[in-house]
């Protein structure tokens, strides 16, 4: 399996961990810590020499109750850091955003992927991602970012979470996105109880039947704290246990803010997973 990025194949033969960036004053995670391009590239270096397949670089937290931030500084905080690690040669980039100008113009720096929490909905978001020629990661999420954690219900939450990212493919194939340009995530945590997101983890691998890469971000959410009663901080080994149950359910990226120890996770994951099994990953249909 593989997904075709702007200007390369990238590999997914063995699953890879996505390093979060986040350049954000407000982030959950990080408080704000990368928000200033030096301290974002010192940060950025770090989750390379950690093993990160990928770089995930965000300008506007989508954290629960999240104020919006407008096109020019959500440019002004990730095109300068994504001009300085293309330049350096390092993992791939994505730009985590729904904004259609902002996808274009950090294609045209050198990112590689869109990751959008709205899946391509925003007015011209689909026709910026045809035409930046980038990568495309659908995810799902029940309302919006302010408000999306008030009161979340479904029936049968992988069922509606599965037929949503379907319409999203469809949607892109008619847009002129193809098939090998795009991945799907489940959005845990964007619209969900902790039931909701503990029911999608168990019922993980139903999203390989879409037959596009999964992605999966659960990396110090609150989900975490909710079951183990850790701070933001502490929640590293709940987010291996997670990374690890999904690797063994199909997904082929974790997203993490904790590189170097997600990688080992993900590896002895993936080793388990494909012990005596010739062709380990054919059971991802691609």
């Amino acid at each position: 399996m593989h997904l075709e990025l702007r200007t390369r194949r990238l590999a997914l033969d063995q699953p890879l961990v996505m390093g979060v960036l986040n350049v954000t004053p407000d982030s959950f995670s990080d408080g704000g810590r990368f928000a200033a391009t030096e301290a974002a590239l010192r940060q950025a270096r770090k989750l390379a020499a950690e093993g990160a397949g990928l770089l995930d670089i965000g300008g506007e937290s989508t954290r629960p109750g999240a104020a919006p931030v407008a096109v020019e500084e959500e440019l002004r905080r990730v095109l300068p850091v994504i001009e300085a690690l293309v330049r350096e040669h390092g993992p791939p980039l994505s730009i985590d955003t729904a904004k259609p100008e902002v996808m274009l113009a950090a294609s045209a720096a050198g990112a590689e992927l869109i990751n959008d929490v709205r899946a391509l909905r925003a007015p011209g978001a689909l026709e910026a991602a045809a035409a930046s020629g980038c990568a495309v990661c659908l995810m799902h999420m029940q309302g919006e970012p302010r408000t999306m954690q008030s009161a979340p219900a479904y029936g049968d939450v992988v069922e509606e979470v599965y037929a949503f990212l379907a319409d999203r493919i469809e949607a892109c194939l008619r847009a002129g996105i193809e098939l090998e340009r795009i991945l799907v995530d489940p959005g845990f945590g964007f619209g969900k109880t902790l039931e909701h997101n503990l029911l999608l983890m168990r019922g993980l691998s139903r999203f390989t039947a879409l037959g596009v890469p999964v992605l999966v971000g659960v990396s110090r959410k609150s989900m975490i704290g909710t079951v183990t009663g850790r701070s933001v901080e502490a929640r590293v080994a709940g987010g291996l246990a997670l990374a690890a149950l999904a690797v063994g359910s199909g997904a082929r990226i974790i997203r993490s803010h904790d590189v170097a120890e997600t990688l080992d996770a993900v590896r002895m994951a993936a080793a388990v997973t494909a012990v005596g099994d010739d062709n380990e990953h054919e059971g991802v249909q691609g």
